[in-house]
């Protein structure tokens, strides 16, 4: 019987009219293996993942090899963003037994869940011969196998914690952008070769950084990603890589994680150099955010399938004929030449690239208008309509900075909306769940990226709207991040304490393809201790920065967000405390001008002076108007300069402040 028909996750719900006798991944499932003395065939994937597709209609959907898996094995069906600390410890177990890892992934594990042999996407025929080799070796070499389970494990568990070292220096972060130089692709801008991924956080601490060198590497990057073909060109958003090295052909699946960290990057950027395109491009994928992503509870959904019509990226590509079909032969013409037209992808169709900016803005956006809409009667990807708390919590920070910084208030309301739907729905007492759907929260535990992330986009939406809610928020989760996910040495496990006994406690200090948890804690630990003097959350900050310092050198693409808190933490960070009423328009330009401030990490606080109703954030108390005026602190570690009353002044004083760092 397929077990998956009441799941919460779009993924498993995809599966649940398989012919295969599917359990989700709990006691139930290793109960039966135990019963029918057989072993677990765990598959791993999500519902965007294209491959995970393929093995499904070939082997899933098979009344065949169904049969084999009913026969043979206890099946057990995870979707790896609601299950991410499953999904880590057979990750890790895959890749040291294989040499590489993806999705779907495929693990034969023991009743005990003890990993014995694994990979990832197998055609049909090899599948099949792959059950009945595993299940023979089972039946008829069991020492075998379980001695090979209890190495893996024994090996895995007695890994050496990752190093650490010293805070993290000014020299440090010098030598990380040397080492991202030594791997920066000079001619089309990312960083290594085929496939590129966007590198959302080390662009982020390149900005921060602010050099001349660290500048260009950024700018080339999102200048090359934004024309490319891995950006919807008519609807906005990214895709989540290209498969070439030049940015032209994505996956086609579009995650809100990319964007989330995306969108804020590229605003960032604008709020760097001025960039019109950063503009451009940070605010056309907030509208997509807003118009694809959004549900109707006001969370973010995860993902957009990379397939339509069974068909790996049908929605988005076009042919030349399609595009004069659409626009008539001037316009299409010249569609052809501007979109780059030229049979990129399969079939003669091309994704839409944008190489140079249009030289008649009307007419583009004219033409754009008329294939969006076209597009728009083209059967629509999936979308996986569950909400996963750390990646709303990046969107959050994303949108309430993006709607602060472009004067677009719908952005912050959103944010705003997507906060209070993770307070409400998300949250079971202190302890924060991971997912919902429906408004309905699932069963899983929160692991540490939904602590961390979700409380760096709630001290974001302090920053932006002064609501003393939001911080108080972000406060208790990292109390729990302090109290429950500790390794007692500087570090953080991905799970809690009290989190279900996988066959290893997942620790992973790097950044993939979203911050890693512990870096994502270092950067709220950071900003909530500059908001509030805290030593304790400071000191907390700084040693889970330790491994920053191992991976400067020679790894910096996987330290992007750690190396992007320790540029705040080398620089201070800086804090503004913006004192007045707040329907004053001289307090909201003081606002304004800190929020629009290039210096690394900067923290702001902003609220009314002496309110009693409402305690004011630390970094407020004791700041007053000056001479009745709205004023604004700007402070280092609580010692604050002389209060200024213009934006010009705090403009004056945080630009010194940058050159100070």
């Amino acid at each position: 019987m397929n077990r998956l028909k009441d799941a919460t996750s779009p993924y498993l719900l995809q599966h649940a009219d398989n012919p295969v006798h599917w359990f989700e991944w709990g006691p139930e499932a290793f109960a039966e293996a135990r019963r029918r003395d057989v072993p677990l065939l765990v598959s791993v994937g999500y519902s965007a993942c294209h491959w995970c597709h393929v093995m499904a209609h070939e082997s899933f959907e098979d009344p065949g090899t169904a049969e084999l898996m009913n026969e043979l094995f206890v099946n057990v069906k995870v979707d790896r963003e609601e299950r991410p600390d499953v999904d880590a410890v057979y990750m890790t177990a895959t890749q040291a037994m294989t040499g590489q890892g993806g999705w779907p992934m495929t693990v034969f594990a023991t009743p005990e869940g003890h990993p014995f042999y694994t990979g990832t996407y197998f055609p049909r025929p090899q599948f099949q011969r792959l059950l009945m080799g595993v299940s023979n070796a089972w039946k008829n070499d069991r020492e075998a196998v379980l001695t090979q389970g209890s190495k893996i494990v024994e090996a895995l568990n007695e890994r050496a914690a990752f190093p650490t070292g010293p805070a993290p220096s000014a020299g440090t972060l010098e030598q990380a952008v040397r080492s991202l130089a030594d791997s920066f692709d000079q001619v089309r801008g990312g960083f290594g070769g085929a496939p590129k991924f966007p590198p959302s956080m080390a662009l982020e601490f390149l900005l921060r950084q602010g050099g001349p060198e660290a500048l260009d590497m950024a700018g080339r990057t999102l200048e090359a990603m934004a024309r490319g073909g891995i950006y919807d060109q008519l609807a906005g958003g990214f895709a989540r890589y290209s498969v070439d090295a030049a940015w032209v052909v994505p996956h086609f699946e579009k995650m809100l994680y990319d964007n989330a960290l995306l969108l804020r990057v590229y605003a960032h950027w604008w709020r760097a150099t001025g960039s019109v395109l950063g503009r451009r491009v940070a605010l056309e994928t907030a509208d997509w955010l807003l118009a694809e992503m959004r549900t109707p509870q006001g969370g973010f959904a995860s993902a957009l399938d990379a397939d339509s019509e069974g068909v790996e990226g049908r929605f988005y590509v076009w042919t030349p004929e399609q595009l004069r079909d659409v626009l008539r032969a001037d316009d299409g013409d010249w569609a052809v030449r501007l979109f780059s037209v030229t049979g990129t992808f399969e079939h003669g169709t091309s994704v839409l690239q944008l190489p140079d900016d249009p030289d008649d803005p009307e007419r583009f956006a004219r033409v754009r208008a008329a294939l969006l809409a076209a597009r728009s009667q083209r059967v629509r990807p999936g979308r996986d309509d569950k909400v996963v708390a750390a990646w709303n919590g990046l969107a959050i920070a994303a949108l309430a900075e993006t709607g602060a910084l472009f004067d677009r208030p719908d952005l912050v309301a959103a944010a705003r909306d997507a906060a209070a739907l993770l307070e409400e729905v998300h949250l079971d007492g202190d302890r924060l769940l991971r997912t919902s759907r429906d408004g309905r929260a699932g069963a899983n535990a929160g692991v540490l990226e939904d602590y961390a992330d979700l409380a760096e986009g709630l001290l974001a939406l302090y920053s932006v709207t002064g609501e003393t809610r939001w911080f108080r928020r972000a406060g208790a989760l990292l109390e729990v991040v302090l109290g429950h996910f500790s390794d007692g040495s500087g570090g953080f496990y991905d799970t809690a304490d009290d989190a279900e006994r996988l066959f290893q406690r997942p620790q992973d200090p790097t950044d993939n393809a979203t911050p890693s948890g512990q870096f994502a804690a270092a950067g709220a630990l950071l900003s909530y201790a500059a908001l509030t003097g805290s030593a304790r959350h400071r000191e907390a900050a700084q040693a889970a920065l330790g491994t920053v310092s191992v991976l400067a050198a020679q790894h910096a693409r996987f330290a992007g967000w750690g190396l992007a808190v320790a540029q705040a933490a080398v620089s201070g960070p800086v804090e503004v405390a913006v004192v007045g009423p707040a329907d004053d328009p001289a307090t909201a330009a003081l606002h304004r001008a800190a929020l629009t401030s290039t210096v690394p990490g900067l923290v702001v606080a902003v609220g009314e002076p002496g309110s009693a109703e409402s305690p004011p954030v630390p970094l407020l108390e004791g700041r007053g108007l000056v001479d009745g005026s709205p004023a604004a602190y700007v402070c280092r570690g609580f010692t604050c300069r002389m209060p200024v009353t213009t934006p010009a002044a705090l403009k004056a004083e945080l630009d010194g402040a940058a050159r100070a760092s």
